[in-house]
């Protein structure tokens, strides 16, 4: 299957929750799947973001199955998002429903954009993930540095991708030990600089098969 483009294609089916049915997307890997990677969307937009769009695509290519992971409180068209508990709860049913179609063997990396990459750091521990990437991290609501979210993204123990943008004003992480940073030029949105997003993806997956290989 091809990498997706604009967010549509794919194999797509709706998984229960306790909070109503979820939708996933799968696009299969480039040859033989060496991982899987669960994107969730943003509190305001889908998984049609071009930032997602472009991280599936490279994740494809590198030989990964996508999983993008539209949250309840959207497939029921309501903006609003759900409560942190109630993301949590369902992305955890959807990474179980995906673990139990999947090799055992293949690690299940998360990920997601702004509230999607919060999700993916809170759950990382519970849903046993290999890694996390980050695009977008809000690390404060925009002009309240002092409300910082930054122990959500310091819970996981696995390695960790943030992608941000240099004017976001919703933060900019620093660097930590298990935590690569990658500062483009933008804002939050990381539509200008694609090429950029693609590498630190590219390069970061790259880092993990290395370090989680796949059995034989």
């Amino acid at each position: 299957m091809t990498a997706p483009e604009s967010g549509g294609g794919g194999v797509v089916a709706e998984i229960a929750t306790p909070h109503g049915p979820a939708r996933i997307t799968r696009h299969d890997a480039d040859g033989e799947a060496r991982g899987v990677l669960l994107l969730g969307h943003g509190a305001g937009g889908g998984v049609g973001a071009p930032d997602l769009v472009a991280a599936a695509g490279v994740a494809v290519t590198a030989g990964m199955r996508v999983v993008l992971v539209e949250q309840p409180y959207r497939v029921a068209g309501r903006r609003a998002p759900a409560p942190a508990v109630q993301l949590d709860t369902a992305w955890l049913a959807v990474v179980e429903h995906v673990r139990a179609g999947t090799d055992l063997r293949l690690p299940l990396l998360f990920g997601g954009r702004s509230s999607g990459a919060r999700v993916a750091c809170r759950t990382a521990a519970e849903g046993a993930a290999a890694g996390v990437m980050c695009l977008a991290f809000p690390v404060h609501p925009p002009g309240k540095p002092e409300k910082d979210r930054l122990h959500e993204l310091a819970a996981p123990t696995v390695p960790v991708l943030v992608v941000q943008g240099e004017s976001d004003p919703f933060g900019r992480p620093d660097p930590a030990p298990g935590r690569e940073v990658v500062m483009l030029r933008g804002n939050h949105s990381l539509r200008s600089d694609m090429p950029g997003l693609r590498a630190a993806v590219a390069g970061w997956l790259a880092q993990r098969f290395e370090a989680v290989p796949v059995a034989g």
